[in-house]
């Protein structure tokens, strides 16, 4: 029996072949499939399952473009009520992989219809050797329930139920395989660690040491990090079933003439990837900015729109590529071009441009200490703003500015902080699409602005590898009470 991990940075998304001598297993496939393939052929192995956890919330599975190209047949939860060709499943039956047998154990309180696989090789002996747990488990961390909100409570009971009745039933020497790692939305404070066991969560696992239920389930009800749009429209279109990669739209190289009609006469939005320095210096007038070093992938699920097709700016036509393929990962499926030539080609055309001022951490410092007016606007998530913010800024998320910019005057200076510079692009660009002018993007964020030694310094830094959207580390220890 063998055991191949892949992860995926940005979306935090661990995926497995297991493979016996010759057939094999993919669990929980990203979308992009051509990995798993590679990797079936490099091991003489042809794969025959693919097994899904859950409704993925986070990301479009790539269930149903690995099984037309393998012909696999997909597991899935008999609950999930999938639309498409598969073998259900429920508590207690088998799957078997020449010697390997696999349980499943339904473990809903992530989501409705949850299941985890527990992995029996029965060439070493009889106890289970892992568990592919999906969202239920994770390295220091469990599942949150609230991604259906009217069923928060009742699944959050569910989980406590699946996690102490199932789970921890298996021996502390079982590998616990989970489905995301530091940085997914679908916990609140997972570890950097990809697998860990039964028996470490058991011991050191802060939400497995609330061992009354009530408690258990407020823990995680409330105060919770803010769930992307994109995390019901995903589960949804798992169920269904994604659309073939190879029926999406290509997407065409068009030069600056080319790109500016489109943009005229068609129902179109521009996503510029480029850094948010580079955005600020020029950019098309009404584009989203979305740096493609920051997390791509979660905000252009969360933010761009799903009745346009997306027009890609970019540094390179190879950056483009990987922008639609990390758009199409989060159901952005409608990338239909790409700027040949980049802002250089739009601006010998003479076309017109917008910029926003990029100002540094002394410039907002010098502001801060004077007597100038201005909103300081701090786009991070509450989380982060509770955890430590520049006096008299306020917050309002990110992704929220697409309905709030209504609270906001456009006849004041505005000048937008997150982090490192990344999400306050983004900020200026959905304010700018509403007609405000007066817009200037802290370079550096509050990173550069602790790092000047003029705030304490941005708990998101004091933990790189811990969730990026719940940072508040020693909140998260007391939160979960012993």
């Amino acid at each position: 029996m063998l055991i191949k991990h892949y992860f995926i940075n940005k979306i935090a998304h661990s995926s497995y072949i297991l493979a016996g001598s010759d057939v094999s297993a993919v669990i929980d496939p990203q979308r992009d499939t051509d990995v798993y393939i590679k990797e079936a052929r490099a091991l003489g192995v042809e794969i025959t399952h693919i097994l899904q956890t859950h409704l993925h919330a986070d990301f479009v599975s790539g269930h149903m473009d690995l099984a037309e190209k393998t012909g696999a047949k997909i597991y899935v939860a008999k609950s999930a009520k999938c639309t498409f060709d598969h073998v259900a499943v429920s508590e207690g039956d088998t799957i078997e992989i020449e010697k390997i047998v696999i349980k499943v154990l339904e473990t809903p309180g992530h989501t409705p219809e949850h299941l985890c696989y527990v992995v029996i090789d029965t060439t070493r002996g009889e106890d289970p050797v892992c568990a592919f747990v999906g969202d239920t488990l994770f390295v220091g961390d469990v599942g949150r329930p609230d991604l259906f909100p009217d069923m928060a409570k009742e699944l959050a009971d569910k989980l406590y139920h699946s996690l102490h009745n199932k789970i921890l039933k298996l021996p502390d020497f079982c590998e616990v395989l989970p489905a995301h790692g530091a940085g997914s939305l679908c916990g609140r404070a997972m570890g950097a660690k990809w697998r860990s066991t039964i028996g470490y969560e058991r011991k050191y696992n802060a939400a497995l040491q609330i061992k009354d239920k009530a408690e258990f389930i407020k823990s995680l009800t409330e105060d919770m990090p803010p769930a992307p749009d994109h995390f019901s429209r995903c589960s949804d279109i798992n169920r269904k079933g994604p659309a073939r990669i190879s029926k999406l739209p290509k997407m065409k190289e068009l030069n600056a003439e080319a790109f500016k009609k489109m943009i005229e006469k068609e129902n179109v939005a521009v996503v510029d990837t480029r850094s948010y320095l580079a955005f600020g210096s020029q950019h098309i007038p009404g584009s989203w900015s979305l740096d493609f070093n920051g997390n791509l992938p979660t905000f252009a699920g969360w933010v761009l729109p799903l009745d346009k097709d997306l027009l890609v700016v970019s540094d390179s036509f190879q950056e483009a590529e990987k922008t639609n393929v990390w758009l199409r990962r989060v159901g952005q499926d409608r990338i239909v071009g790409y700027l040949d030539g980049g802002m250089a080609g739009w601006a010998v055309k003479g076309y017109i441009t917008n910029h926003i001022t990029q100002i540094s951490a002394e410039d907002l410092h010098e502001k801060v200490i004077g007597s100038s007016k201005f909103v300081l606007l701090d786009v991070r998530a509450t989380q982060e703003y509770e955890g430590g913010h520049i006096e008299g800024a306020i917050n309002i998320p990110v992704a929220d500015l697409r309905q709030r910019h209504t609270e906001l005057n456009k006849e004041n200076e505005i000048i937008l902080i997150c982090s490192s510079g990344n999400r306050s692009s983004l900020g200026a660009s959905i304010l700018s699409q509403h007609g405000f002018k007066n817009l200037h993007n802290v370079a550096g964020g509050i990173t550069g602005y602790s790092a000047a030694g003029y705030t304490k310094r941005c708990t998101v830094c004091q933990n790189p590898h811990g969730s990026r959207f719940y940072s508040k580390v020693e909140e998260v220890k007391t939160h979960f009470k012993q």
